[in-house]
């Protein structure tokens, strides 16, 4: 078995050269699988081809610190990480040849050309990969015992679609493990074989994990390439529909034959300056598979970058297909910078014995590797002796160097995801030929004409089984889907990098198509490492800080919807999470916080029997109703008194009785209104207070016509009497109770309760109905008590046994006072306040009318008994 690649350098320019495989059935006769010695194909086998990047040849300064124009010193590079997937792909020949139930007499080889990551070149190596072994001669074929049945590869998307432009013509399946070419217009309808998941699958896991850690400002770097275009034009749209934000959007510059390093340098020093200097914690890179190879190089390039301070530190988020790969040159240079990066790989598993596999590699075992000598001189630093060529570069290879010795960047000895892509893709194409084998003998084809026949069968028959489902030895499923995607999903995948440049995988979480959709993107954030820049923090992401709680978004004019500045939740609103869009009003049984960050529960506020000012109301009630209660005792025990006697003491009992009731109906305001009490305490205490006034009103107008009818011939005397009186207070009373009636026909007062008049509190209340019938109640009261003020007054100075018209008189001022006070404060008061103000103004008008008209009068009957007597009131009136 042999695997050689042509290297061609140019002073000044960096190449790229990529690698064909194909792979060949051996002997298909009856003998058996034979061993895979041999240098080139062997008649009687098929071919699949494959690609891979294997080797760069660099021109670059001595010193990389250096201006680019320093001298150059030319190095040839092998990409030693690379190596592995050509492991992979001997062993997976290996393992097929030797198990009989795959590919019983019938064993596969390969051979592989170079691209040089070259058009003209990639086309020509496909074409030998299509004409015989040994000769090349386009679209003539003279051998008919080496078949070409497929390539493998390539793992940049460029190379894939050139070989693709050909292997279309001859319908030759081509299986890639690298990101899928980008179809245009003119691009006909070629047919891949994705040995990777769907993109579409990494972009949503990509977004999900972005959106887990709430990083909604970051910066993109790819490749300036149509895969990087593409990209940015699925991406950009897609992750700014979850309001992620792009600080920047940069494209590297590709690795081609003809690359001017002096352009090279100072368009990567432009971006690391662009990615350094950016408040974006965290940087997506979806390029190519060495776009570690550049992006190692920038911390060296920067003519800006201040040697004596530590770099900021970055995460890191690698596409699917990107490995950490070191060159040579970089041995030395640390990869620290890629410390906790974050990188999404295809979910991959060692195969039995491929470690063993691996371990066993040395220079010494095999003639036929024609590139384990060059592999093995970079990876150990070392040389083989060559008794022609003195070569001092370095040590003296043994050749029983360990390659676990060798740090992850240069070579793994687990699978990678590149090397797992390659082993499944050789293993698709053997349970393929095992399937089309089984259909052609199941038709006795083979046994009619013999085997070669059957080898000369077009290649392209191969498409209808290539759709097989099978299980690798490392115990997983492979399948494809309709569009000849691998069904498979994503590990995410922790990069640790120690400080002697060793690399460890930690696998932190997984994209997984085969769940339910809430379940696709798992990931444990405990065992990610960050960069120490970050202290072992998780990093922040943000265009600015969050807005915090109590706080909402106020996006910056001119500037990406990330950037906003944070403004305080209006009076009545609240924002209970971080980077609120707009705040928002509590439930109606909530109020805001002082903060307004969160929702408090409202009390339950009325003039309650419970508390401080609700029993001190209910007390004084009681307390001038027990008053009450003495004064009429006193007065009906002194019931033919003359000072009882004097101005109707009919009056005197009716007055006293309603405003006992009117103290009773103050209780009316105190408790939780309920349906019966809202409908009384307004109207009861409207009709009752009326009664009590209209008896003030009788009072003085009897004062004043009992003076009319004392004068001579006067007409008066026969309006004075009981009958005046009882039609006076009937009259008023009915006025105001037809008012009343009005009122709780129309519009009847009625539980209920005031979220808004009191933030912190939910006021159960009775909803007066209608506003302008409690208002007319009150007016009414208000016009009987100004009337009964008014005739009072005029009537102070009328002679009077007892200063009647004065006691009148002051308790009427004092009851107005009360009312036209209490309108303004009605109208201010809020919550259970109102009832307490309208319940103060009830006992206090009452207690003012018993006070002054009665009080007086019980001083006399009990302390000054010597003046209730007729000789007295005789005595006072001559």
């Amino acid at each position: 078995m042999s695997y050689r690649m042509l290297l061609v350098a140019v002073l000044g320019e960096l190449l790229l050269p990529q690698m064909l495989c194909k792979a060949y059935v051996v002997n298909c006769g009856i003998n058996g699988p034979q061993p895979l010695q041999h240098k080139y194909p062997q008649p009687g086998e098929l071919i699949i081809g494959g690609i891979t990047s294997q080797t760069f040849i660099f021109s670059f300064p001595l010193d990389f610190t250096a201006q680019p124009s320093s001298t150059v010193f030319e190095e040839f590079v092998v990409v030693t990480k690379y190596y592995q997937q050509i492991l992979a792909l001997v062993f997976a020949v290996k393992e097929i040849n030797e198990n009989p139930k795959i590919l019983p007499n019938v064993s596969l080889g390969f051979q592989i050309y170079d691209s040089y990551f070259d058009a003209k070149k990639t086309y020509r190596a496909t074409m030998q990969l299509i004409s015989s072994p040994k000769g090349f001669v386009p679209n003539y074929k003279c051998d008919c015992q080496n078949n070409l049945i497929s390539i493998i590869g390539a793992l940049d998307s460029q190379t894939s679609l050139h070989v693709a432009t050909l292997l279309d013509i001859y319908k030759i399946p081509q299986l890639i493990y690298g990101p899928a070419p980008v179809m245009n217009d003119k691009t006909p309808g070629l047919l891949f074989y994705q040995m990777v998941p769907n993109k579409d699958l990494q972009y949503v896991g990509l977004r999900s994990l972005l959106l887990h850690f709430r990083w909604m400002w970051i910066g993109i770097l790819t490749m300036a390439n149509d895969n990087g275009e593409r990209f940015m034009q699925t991406v950009l749209p897609f992750f700014s529909q979850s309001g992620i934000c792009f600080a920047f959007r940069e494209r590297l510059p590709m690795l081609t034959f003809l690359t001017r390093f002096q352009d090279l340098m100072e368009e990567l020093i432009k971006i690391y300056d662009i990615v350094m200097s950016s408040k974006a914690n965290v940087v997506v890179v979806y390029g190519e598979s060495y776009s570690v190879v550049i992006l190692r190089c920038l911390p060296f390039l920067s003519e800006r970058e201040d040697k004596t301070n530590k770099p900021k530190g970055k995460v890191w988020i690698m596409a699917s297909h990107i490995e950490l790969t070191s060159l040579v040159p970089q041995r030395i240079w640390t990869a620290e910078m890629f410390h906790g990066a974050i990188a999404f790989t295809v979910y991959s598993k060692d195969p039995p014995e491929f470690h063993q596999f691996v371990k066993n590699i040395n220079p010494s075992g095999t003639t036929t590797d024609g590139f384990i000598r060059e592999f093995w001189q970079q990876a150990f630093a070392c040389v083989f002796s060559n008794p022609v060529v003195d070569e001092t570069g370095g040590g003296i290879c043994t050749g029983e160097e360990k390659l676990k010795n060798l740090p992850g960047s240069f070579f793994e000895m687990s699978m990678t995801g590149h090397s797992y892509s390659i082993y499944n893709a050789v293993h698709a194409v053997a349970h393929a030929l095992h399937a089309m084998i089984s259909s052609r003998l199941s038709h006795r084809a083979m046994m009619d004409r013999g085997s070669v026949k059957f080898w000369n069968q077009p290649s392209w028959q191969l498409h209808h089984f290539l759709s097989v489902s099978f299980n690798n030895s490392a115990g997983d499923k492979v399948s494809f889907d309709q569009n000849g995607e691998l069904l498979a999903g994503f590990d995410i995948i922790n990069w640790i990098i120690f400080s002697n440049q060793s690399f460890h995988r930690v696998k932190v979480g997984e994209v997984d198509p085969q769940v339910p959709p809430d379940l696709i993107f798992t990931i444990n954030e405990n065992t990610i490492t960050w960069h120490s820049w970050f202290n072992q923090v998780q990093p922040l992401s943000l265009c600015n800080n969050y807005c915090h709680p109590g706080y909402s978004k106020k996006v910056k004019e001119g500037e990406p919807f990330c950037c906003y500045d944070c403004i305080p939740c209006p009076e009545g609103k609240i924002s209970e999470q971080e980077d609120t869009n707009d705040c928002y009003k509590c439930p109606d049984e909530y109020y805001p916080d002082k903060n307004r960050n969160s929702c408090i529960p409202r009390d339950i506020s009325f003039l309650s029997y419970e508390e401080s000012l609700g029993i001190c109301l209910a007390c004084c009630a009681l307390s001038f109703s027990l008053i009450r209660a003495l004064v009429l005792r006193t007065f009906m025990k002194n019931h033919n008194t003359p000072i009882v006697k004097a101005n109707n003491r009919n009056l005197s009992y009716t007055l006293l009785i309603s405003l006992l009731l009117c103290f009773l109906c103050a209780l009316l305001f105190i408790g939780r209104p309920q349906k019966l009490t809202c409908l009384l305490r307004q109207t009861a205490f409207g009709i009752i207070f009326s009664v009590a006034v209209s008896c003030v009103l009788a009072k003085t107008i009897t004062v004043v016509l009992a003076f009319m009818a004392t004068k001579p011939g006067s007409r008066m005397r026969k309006w004075v009497g009981k009958g005046l009186a009882n039609v006076i207070i009937l009259s008023c009373s009915l006025i105001q109770a037809s008012i009343c009636t009005v009122w709780l026909a129309t519009s009847p007062p009625f539980p209920d309760v005031d979220i808004h008049s009191v933030a912190e509190e939910i006021i159960v209340e009775c909803n007066e109905g209608s506003i302008t019938m409690f208002y007319c109640v009150l007016g009414y009261m208000g016009f009987l008590a100004s009337v009964s003020f008014m005739i009072a007054f005029l009537s102070r100075k009328l002679p009077d046994s007892f200063n009647e018209a004065k006691f009148i008189t002051f308790s009427m001022l004092v009851c107005c006072s009360v009312w036209l006070s209490f309108v303004p404060t009605y109208l201010s008061a809020k919550g259970k306040y109102i009832a307490a103000v309208e319940t103060f103004s009830i006992l206090a008008s009452s207690a003012g009318l018993l006070g002054c008209i009665f009080l007086p009068k019980c001083y006399i009957i009990v302390f000054r008994s010597e003046l209730n007597r007729k000789e007295q009131l005789i005595r006072i009136k001559s």
